[in-house]
C-alpha cells in the first residue's frame, strides 16, 4: 500500500535494543527492546513497511518503519463496570445534594 508525502501515518522503531536497556531497570524489562509507536505527516512518498521520516504534530523529524496508514485510536477505558457508576453518583450525592440516579 502507498502513502503520498503529507500523509498521515504511525511509524515503529526500536530506540533501545536489550542490550543497550539501563542496569537498573527490572530484569524482565531489560529482556526486552525500548520500542517507540509515533504518528506524524509523511515526509516523502514510500509504501507501508518502508523506513520513512515522519514530521510529528511538535514538529520533530523521526525516522522508523511505516506500519500503518491514517491511524485512528483504537484504545479505550475498558468495559462498563457499574460499580464504579455507582460509586460515581454516590460521590456527586455526597459532594453536592440532591439524587443523581
Amino acid at each position: 500500500m502507498k502513502a503520498n508525502k503529507g500523509d498521515w501515518v504511525k511509524i515503529y522503531r526500536i530506540v533501545l535494543d536489550s542490550r543497550e536497556r539501563a542496569p537498573q531497570v527490572p530484569e524482565d524489562t531489560k529482556k526486552v527492546p525500548l520500542e517507540m509507536w509515533i504518528s506524524g505527516f509523511l515526509t516523502h512518498d514510500a509504501n507501508l513497511e518502508d523506513k520513512v521520516e515522519i514530521k510529528t504534530l511538535s514538529g520533530r523529524l523521526v525516522k522508523g518503519k511505516m506500519i500503518e496508514i491514517a491511524p485512528t485510536y483504537s484504545h479505550s477505558f475498558g468495559h462498563h463496570v457499574p460499580e464504579i457508576t455507582q460509586i460515581g453518583k454516590q460521590l456527586r450525592s455526597i459532594l453536592f445534594g440532591g439524587d443523581w440516579s
